[in-house]
């Protein structure tokens, strides 16, 4: 019997009885490597009331899905979901794991690794499997990207944010073999989830957006951010910042985009008044089209978009402002062809 290969794992998350994309992306992520290791990809999804989860998984590419179902793991816990999770890493060896980073990722990730004894790498920007399967995680950090191996301890471990693989396009006629884990699962000991409360993001949802309007220092300060809002509003994108932004308390936290902040692959990227720093520009790296408007035509960033505007984005933004009202109207009208 030929010997089974260690295969890729991803570890799936589930939010409010679904999958995020990042789970599917990093399913399609799973394929290409296991393909380039001729292994399987496999995945591992935990929750209650599965539905079709485990069948999307097969779609983005999974071979086998383990599957666990119980109302202890309704939702995640620190003391279930990384000993169960290690439990069958330990068991079934994969060469490479995978999670998403995600709130839930970010905590279960490390502690899955130190039950494991192996390295994690985490916000990886891109994956790359070389020669006799060591998996290449590269990093944004020092203004540049770097890469870190894991030459010796398996599983070779890595979190990556949403936004950073393309979503795969679903296969329904994909088959897969679903493993059920058997329970009952163990009740938690220490720590008891007495409830669980979810904020629904206003506007549009960064990271799933097909337009993104992003505003940096170079705004100036709060007119100037208001006339960046008026913007996004106009043209129904998300909004998103650099770090200046928000310590200058212009935007939150949730709209930062990039090193520290979140990833996003949208079909149009609109800048204004950013520089072009490394830090922010990992976090567009999968935008198809990418717009700038610098008032230095000397800016980094004119060397890393598709299309730079020189020009003061104070006095610019609110006549395209006007320009695409003045069209919207148009139009709109009954005259217009």
């Amino acid at each position: 019997m030929r010997e089974r290969k260690s295969p890729v794992w991803v570890i799936a998350d589930v939010e409010n009885g679904r999958l995020p994309p990042v789970s599917l992306q990093l399913m399609g992520c799973a394929r290409r490597l296991a393909d380039q290791l001729e292994t399987a990809a496999e995945a591992v999804v935990l929750g209650h009331e599965l539905a079709s989860m485990p069948q999307e998984l097969v779609a983005a590419g999974a071979d086998r899905v383990y599957m666990g179902s119980d109302p202890n793991l309704a939702h995640y816990h620190p003391e279930i979901h990384p000993a169960l999770i290690a439990d069958l890493a330990a068991a079934h060896a994969p060469q490479v794991l995978l999670v998403g980073s995600t709130p839930v990722g970010r905590e279960l990730a490390p502690l899955v690794a130190a039950r494991l004894s192996t390295g994690l790498t985490a916000h990886c920007i891109d994956l790359r499997m070389k020669a006799k399967g060591v998996l290449e995680q590269k990093i944004p950090a020092y203004g540049g990207v770097i890469t870190i191996v894991c030459p010796e301890k398996r599983p070779q471990m890595a979190t990556v944010a949403q936004g950073v693989f393309p979503l795969p396009p679903p296969d329904p006629d994909r088959s897969g073999e679903l493993v059920d884990i058997s329970g009952p699962f163990p009740a938690p000991r220490q720590v008891t989830v007495l409830e669980v409360v979810t904020r629904e993001p206003e506007g549009v949802c960064l990271e799933n957006a097909p337009v993104v309007v992003a505003g940096g220092a170079g705004v100036g300060g709060p007119d100037g951010w208001r006339e960046v809002v008026a913007l996004s509003t106009l043209l129904n994108a998300a909004l998103g910042c650099t770090r200046p932004a928000v310590d200058e308390g212009w935007s939150e936290l949730e709209s930062m985009i990039g090193q520290s902040g979140k990833m996003v692959g949208p079909e149009v990227y609109i800048g204004i008044g950013l520089s072009g720093e490394q830090q922010h520009m990992v976090g567009i790296a999968g935008a198809k089209l990418m717009i700038a408007v610098n008032n230095d035509k000397k800016s980094p960033v004119f060397t890393q978009v598709d299309i730079g505007i020189v020009d003061d984005c104070r006095s610019f933004v609110p006549v395209l402002i006007d320009a695409i009202r003045q069209y919207q109207k148009m139009k709109g009208s009954a005259s217009c062809p």
